[in-house]
């Protein structure tokens, strides 16, 4: 049987509705995993459920995380936010993170990693450098560059790729046991991981479901793998 890998989904509070791309469900597909798409609850017995049912998690892109889970107050710039969503991915990620199973974050995913490590983040990144592209999805615009020696190297054997961006918020200070594996030209923290040696837990501010190219590959496939000898 394939590895079992959650899909936390977005909550339309106005609609009441779970939304999920499909990109998400594809990119599990092709790299050999079974989705199961998780709806945003709130009932603690669920949460638990979807932890210890699941091999692995993809935490996925969405809106901003309230920043009153670090402790400040609104950014004039700050989008919506969704208490809802935000509690549950919180305490689905603490979950795995204790059980030791396999996570990938991507965009907020990312940034709901490093919150449930401890960490803090940036409400709204300034400056001249575009993180919120005008291009399409599949359109890889700015450069990371990866750190040397880091799971995120190994996984995409190389120091350097364009990836696509949508994000205005970022990580200000990484959690305990978080380390910094890839920045952009400007600095601003574009993924973060695990410093466990078996853990695989990684946070990356673009969004591989979307592009077409070997290191999204490589990115789902990693997690599949991690999921599946996390299984065995």
């Amino acid at each position: 049987m394939r590895p079992l890998i959650g899909l936390s989904t977005g909550y339309d509070l106005e609609e009441s509705t779970y939304v999920l791309r499909e990109y998400y469900v594809e990119s599990i597909i092709k790299a050999g995993g079974l989705p199961l798409i998780l709806p945003a609850v709130q009932q603690q017995d669920i949460i638990q459920s979807y932890s210890s049912i699941c091999d692995a998690l993809v935490l996925t892109g969405g809106g901003d995380a309230d920043p009153a889970l670090w402790g400040e107050w609104p950014h004039k710039d700050l989008g919506q936010v969704n208490p809802i969503r935000d509690y549950f991915e919180l305490q689905l990620t603490c979950n795995m993170l204790k059980m030791g199973k396999a996570i990938l974050g991507i965009c907020r995913g990312c940034q709901i990693i490093n919150l449930a490590a401890g960490g803090s983040l940036v409400q709204n990144l300034e400056g001249s450098f575009m993180h919120e592209q005008k291009a399409p999805r599949n359109y890889a615009f700015h450069p990371v560059f990866i750190e040397k020696y880091t799971k995120l190297e190994r996984i995409l054997r190389s120091e350097e790729i364009k990836v696509n961006s949508f994000h205005h918020q970022a990580i200000k200070v990484p959690g305990p046991g978080m380390v910094i594996s890839a920045c952009a030209p400007d600095g601003t923290i574009e993924a973060i991981e695990y410093g466990g040696q078996e853990h695989l837990v990684i946070g990356i501010q673009w969004h591989p479901e979307c592009l077409e190219d070997l290191y999204a590959d490589y990115l789902f496939q990693a997690l599949v793998e991690a999921a599946a000898k996390k299984r065995s």
